[in-house]
C-alpha cells in the first residue's frame, strides 16, 4: 500500500504545470520578509500580467522592527510606503523553467523613483517563493536625514508567492 501511495504521489507531482507568469491576465501575489538597514519588516504586493512580457503591480511595506534616531520612535508614515511598479518579465526570453521568472523592473511610490530586480519559482500551481532587491534611482529629498532614510535605500525582500 505505502508503495501505490509513493507512485500515485510522484505521478500527480510530475503532471503538475505551475508557471511563474503565463503572461495577459497572470495575477500573482505576493508576501514577504522586508529588509533594509535600521529595520525589517514585512511586505505585501500584487502584479497583474499585461501581455508575454510585462505586468503592472502595487507593493506596500511596512517596517515593525526599526532603531530609534536620537531617541525618538518613527511614527508609521515613517515606517510605510508604497509603490506601484511596472516589470518586465523575462523567464521565458532566457528560456528558462517555466517554474521560473526573473523580473526586473520600475516603481514609483511615495519616498522615491526606483528599480527592482526579482525571481520566483513555483514549487506548485498555486504556490512558490520569491526574491527581490530594490533600490532608489531619485530620492524627492535630496537631503535625507533621519527617519527619512527609512523606506529610502537598499532593500532585500524574501517571502511566499501566490497565483490567483
Amino acid at each position: 500500500m505505502k508503495k501505490l501511495i509513493t507512485v500515485v504521489a510522484i505521478i500527480t507531482v510530475s503532471m503538475i504545470n505551475a508557471q511563474a507568469y503565463k503572461g495577459k491576465g497572470d495575477i500573482k501575489a505576493q508576501v514577504g520578509l522586508n529588509i533594509q538597514d535600521h529595520g525589517t519588516g514585512i511586505n505585501v504586493g500584487a502584479d497583474f500580467g499585461l501581455g508575454e512580457n510585462m505586468s503592472y503591480g502595487f507593493v506596500a511595506s511596512y517596517l515593525l522592527s526599526v532603531q530609534e534616531v536620537a531617541g525618538f520612535k518613527p511614527d508609521f508614515a515613517d515606517r510605510a510606503d508604497a509603490k506601484i511598479r511596472f516589470n518586465a518579465n523575462l523567464g521565458s526570453v532566457f528560456k528558462l523553467d517555466k517554474k521560473m521568472d526573473i523580473y526586473p523592473g520600475l516603481n514609483l511610490g511615495t519616498r522615491n523613483f526606483g528599480a527592482h530586480l526579482g525571481f520566483r519559482y513555483f514549487f506548485t500551481e498555486g504556490f512558490g517563493m520569491y526574491t527581490e532587491a530594490g533600490i532608489p534611482l531619485a530620492k524627492y529629498d535630496s537631503n535625507v536625514q533621519g527617519f527619512e532614510e527609512y523606506n529610502n535605500q537598499f532593500v532585500f525582500q524574501i517571502g511566499a508567492s501566490f497565483n490567483l
